[in-house]
């Protein structure tokens, strides 16, 4: 239970929809006030607008392409005020296209390394030292189940994932002593977007029907469907809290029971 998150401001990445709008929604609904962060002004201010604001909040949004680091530094620097720290950072991103490791181009590395890895290391110097002041920080990454069992098919977002969560599992142990945390959440299939877009890709490779793809994969989890992005929310919200203070460094499955692994 989270009895509030009143008086902390969260930086939400990848929010006008999926799983970083379903964690945005409900980071204002427990009290945060919210910047949203992603690309497209006219989704981010319909978003904004439907921020709960119960408890007088006064949330906010920033602009900034991912594919663009340059961007994104400028963009939230100019968003820190000494007087009004973040204290909740979630990094999502979306990942790279499919296909086979053994058949991706070396420039699709580091596109993808630039998105994830880099920008979330921009952020996070941008936002420690408020952190730090704070005497409260949580870092929380939104990667992939592919962090403890690579999916096949997804060669570079299984290589950049695993990257991002060794990143931070090392800031963890530096952080830990600030009263910071860093967690990843690993969603399973969710039924977002992104998801639909990689079934219908993988059903025109292999001829089949994008509800053929979807059932077989919901045949490999075993709670029987696919997730909802305000399931993966409810994770992030809980490692947001102070109730999470002593949680630090995991990787959280949020699956169903779909992955083969402890």
């Amino acid at each position: 239970m989270i009895d509030s998150l009143q008086g902390l401001r969260a930086l939400v990445c990848g929010s006008t929809q999926g799983i970083g709008r379903a964690s945005a929604e409900l980071l204002a609904e427990q009290g945060a006030e919210v910047t949203l962060f992603a690309r497209n002004q006219a989704k981010l201010a319909e978003v904004q607008a439907g921020l709960s604001c119960e408890h007088s909040q006064d949330h906010d949004s920033l602009a900034a392409d991912f594919s663009d680091t340059e961007a994104v530094r400028l963009a939230v620097l100019g968003a820190v005020d000494p007087d009004r720290p973040y204290h909740i950072l979630v990094n999502n991103t979306g990942g790279p296209p499919g296909g086979p490791v053994a058949d991706a181009q070396p420039d699709a590395f580091i596109a993808a390394f630039r998105a994830h890895v880099v920008n979330n290391q921009t952020l996070v110097q941008a936002l420690v030292p408020g952190f730090r002041a704070a005497g409260y920080g949580r870092v929380i990454n939104i990667i992939s189940t592919s962090v403890k069992a690579p999916i096949p098919g997804l060669g570079v977002s299984n290589t950049i994932r695993g990257a991002v969560a060794s990143w931070a599992k090392t800031l963890a142990a530096e952080l830990g002593p600030h009263g910071i945390t860093v967690n990843n959440v690993l969603p399973g299939f969710t039924d977002t977007a992104r998801l639909s877009e990689l079934f219908a890709a993988k059903a025109d490779k292999l001829g089949m029907s994008a509800e053929e793809v979807t059932a077989v994969a919901i045949d490999s989890i075993p709670a029987g469907r696919l997730g909802r992005p305000e399931e993966i929310a409810a994770a992030v919200a809980f490692l947001a809290s102070p109730q999470a203070g002593y949680i630090n460094g995991i990787n959280l499955p949020v699956d169903g029971g779909r992955l083969p692994t402890l």
